[in-house]
């Protein structure tokens, strides 16, 4: 190309501009990735439990503060090295982009030549090369500004081109030294070549694949999915405790499939002991792989965790916390495997069908093993500073409590007096706890969806539960009770027990707490409003019958005017005399043609309000999948989990299920990213007979005791209607057939692509 000019970097200007983009893309993610965020340290109790978690978890690992220590020094000498380039390209487009002959002689636009040469000779002695400061580099730039001010061909050529040697040719400078293309230097850069990109290259990314293809896509081993799917098609029907043997054959507890495993030699004399402590292990089974050592270690090790034993801290207690941290993934895997398998059996792929108890007893494992307590324990003891032995203040013949919600539905006095055994510091934190727990507030919707009738719902239909789910803190819904009194005032001056607006959320919840009735005033004043509501009800009732027989005499009058109206309109056309009622019927056609109007402008608005609803379900259709495109996040909340050996998040799990037949309607919905509002569609088809069918939509956590909601909805199935064989649209007239039969003719008797018999035999006649 003329007047360009392609050059391999040899001044390593070009050469900067690479290396820094190069470096800006490295460093951004990396510092995202690796530098440590500040995050705000929440109130946490100070239970003996949590403290212990709160120290291993700040206690830095084996290697691992060292590795943090130098990414933290990589990263800050590459921001180092990143502002050295940066200011050096800032220099180099100073010196060579901006060409100000002024500013380098240091004199203004309006100068005379006379002090232009003056501060030439003045910069020259400073300069030039033979002096001590000289630098020859700024000593040509010199020169070059002196002469664009002095020599009119070279004045004329930097007012025109902006450069005093005149136009010149584009250079392009290739972001590469020259060294890599000479002749000396191939035989290094082909062998640096082929080591990078066929031996490097290919080696990462067989190694890269050799690994991640034992795992699946949530980094479970797929032998391990294999051994649940043996375990749950050969049991069908499985308890807690069987599934906890499951769990703890996982080969994530194997050495010879995860190196991470340690085995060490004090196992041979801590975990007979520990056996020995643990009644119903099941040592005796000699199923395989549940009778192996590893899964003989790991089971006990459960055990113990979910007793709350205290292990040997350098050894048992070490394995156990890996364990333990392993297991929400495993459960997750185990409820997938089995909901996979339920709709193998429903569409007859195989033979067993597991029942509704079996991954409902997985789903258990979950907050069973986060908080560390057996499902026969009490929800009570998720808290700090509750133990067994505190528990008997919980059981009262007033108000019983069995839950944390209960407990904190309580009123302030009787609150404390169940934890009357706990000190005024350890009160508060047992409160801190309560405050922050999840309450999660469920609304179900059920509908056909792409139906004219979406309510009607026929045999076979697609029906779609729509599950809103809306979390809020007990804090937040028991507010009145954790701040204000028992006692108002009323009006009379008396002071009167009022039922806080906590205990009504509590009752919808489920909770009925037992009350004995008063005797006395208070009683009869209780009744009094009902009766007063009573009496209203009957008015109103009364008031509606009257206003109905209103109407029905009110019709029979205008019926019979529309009669007299039509005898004297007959009269009219036979030329009699024109009576009094002609205006009446007149302003009863006038109020027909109201009617009409109003009829109109209501199923405007009708279809209006239709058109509306349906533009918002397009828009929240659009949004749901722009929701699915993005992905689901695996941030909520933390989980207040003393015993889990890492800062867990809050999930949940949504499903429908027919509890009458203890089959599973639809497979388990993992929620995830439930921070304040969350929405799940639910679908499944509905049955194929006609009739009301019962179903339950469940929700439970995989983090707390105590707060899974089920919510019933019934469905009246209606048959199915019928496929339409005639339709106007399809009907087509006899003179159309014809037509086409005429085109098809014509068609036919066209030059055909193929060649015929007859083609052939005029061929040879030819010949």
């Amino acid at each position: 190309m003329a007047g360009m000019r392609f050059q391999y970097d040899e001044s390593g200007s070009t050469f900067f501009y690479f290396l820094t983009s190069f470096l800006g893309l490295v460093l951004l993610p990396c510092t995202f990735y690796f530098w440590p965020d500040g995050t705000k340290e929440e109130e946490r109790d100070n239970c003996e439990v949590f403290q212990r978690k709160q120290a291993r978890l700040k206690k830095p690992e084996k290697w691992k503060g060292l590795r943090k220590t130098t990414q933290r020094i990589l990263i800050i000498i590459g921001w180092a090295l990143m502002a050295i380039l940066v200011y050096k390209l800032q220099q180099f487009d100073y010196e060579y982009a901006n060409f100000d002959p002024y500013d380098i002689l240091g004199v203004s636009m309006s100068s005379s030549l006379a002090d232009i040469k003056k501060a030439y000779r003045k910069q020259s002695l400073i300069y030039h090369p033979d002096k001590p400061t000289g630098d020859e580099r700024k000593f040509m730039r010199l020169n070059k500004a002196y002469r664009a001010l002095t020599d009119e061909d070279a004045k004329r050529n930097f007012d025109r081109y902006g450069n005093p040697d005149g136009p010149g040719a584009m250079h392009f400078g290739i972001a590469l030294p020259s060294w890599i293309v000479e002749k000396e230097n191939s035989l290094w850069v082909l062998g640096l070549y082929g080591l990078v990109f066929m031996i490097a290259l290919p080696t990462v990314v067989a190694i890269w694949w050799y690994r991640s293809s034992k795992f699946s896509n949530d980094q479970v081993l797929l032998d391990t999915t294999q051994l649940y799917y043996y375990f749950f098609h050969k049991t069908p029907h499985m308890v807690f405790k069987r599934a906890l043997m499951v769990l703890a054959a996982s080969l994530e507890f194997e050495k010879g499939h995860n190196p991470e495993i340690v085995e060490r030699p004090t196992d041979n004399i801590e975990l007979p002991q520990l056996i020995k402590q643990l009644p119903n292990l099941g040592e005796k089974n000699k199923e395989r792989p549940l009778c192996f050592a590893y899964s003989m270690k790991a089971r006990s090790l459960l055990h113990a965790h979910l007793s709350r034993m205290r292990l040997p801290a350098d050894t048992l207690d070490q394995d156990r916390l890996y364990i333990v941290k392993c297991c929400p993934i495993l459960i997750q895997e185990m409820v997938t495997c089995v909901a996979q398998l339920i709709m193998l059996a429903h569409a007859g792929r195989i033979s067993r069908l597991p029942s509704l108890d079996t991954i409902e007893a997985c789903m258990k494992l979950s907050p069973h093993i986060v908080q560390a307590l057996w499902d026969s324990k009490n929800p009570l003891l998720q808290l700090p500073h509750v133990t067994e032995d505190s528990l008997r203040h919980f059981v009262s013949k007033r108000r019983p409590v069995k839950t944390i919600e209960q407990l904190i539905a309580l009123p302030a006095t009787e609150r404390r007096h169940v934890l009357r055994s706990l000190s005024e510091e350890e009160f508060n934190e047992v409160m801190i706890v309560c405050r922050r727990m999840p309450k999660i507030e469920m609304e179900v919707n059920y509908e056909v969806v792409d139906d004219d009738d979406s309510g009607v719902f026929t045999a076979g239909a697609i029906v779609t539960v729509t599950v809103n789910l809306r979390r809020h803190t007990m804090g937040e819904v028991y507010e009145h009770s954790l701040q204000e009194g028992e006692l108002t005032k009323v009006e009379g001056g008396q002071e009167k027990e009022e039922e806080p607006a906590a205990t009504t959320v509590a009752k919808k919840s489920g909770w009925k707490p037992k009350t004995q009735p008063k005797k006395g005033g208070k009683s009869k004043a209780k009744a009094q409003p009902q009766k007063k509501k009573q009496q209203q009800q009957q008015q109103q009732q009364q008031q509606q019958q009257h206003s109905n027989k209103k109407e029905e005499e009110g019709q029979e009058k205008t019926g019979g005017s529309q009669q007299v109206e039509r005898v004297e309109a007959v009269v009219d056309e036979k030329g009699e005399q024109v009576t009094d009622d002609d205006e009446s019927a007149s302003h009863s056609d006038e109020s027909q043609a109201e009617e009409a109007d109003t009829e109109s402008h209501k199923d405007e608005k009708a279809s209006a309000l239709d058109d509306d609803a349906e533009w918002e379900r397009f828009q929240k259709g659009l949004t749901k999948r722009e929701k699915a495109l993005e992905g689901k996040s695996k941030m909520s909340h933390t989980v207040h989990c003393p015993f889990f050996p890492e800062d867990k998040q809050e999930y949940w799990w949504t499903y429908v299920c027919d509890r009458k037949k203890h089959m599973l309607v639809t497979a388990p919905y993992q929620i995830t990213n439930l921070v304040d509002q969350e929405e799940v569609q639910l679908k499944f088809t509905a049955p194929p007979r006609p009739g009301i069918y019962s179903y339950q939509v469940c929700l439970r956590s995989d983090s707390y005791l105590g707060l899974d909601q089920t919510q019933d909805i019934k469905l009246d199935v209606k048959e199915a209607r019928e496929i339409p064989t005639e339709h106007p649209q399809w009907e087509t007239s006899s003179d159309e057939e014809e037509e086409d039969e005429n085109e098809v003719a014509r068609d036919e008797g066209d030059d055909s692509e193929y060649t015929t018999d007859d083609e052939v035999t005029d061929d040879s006649g030819e010949e």
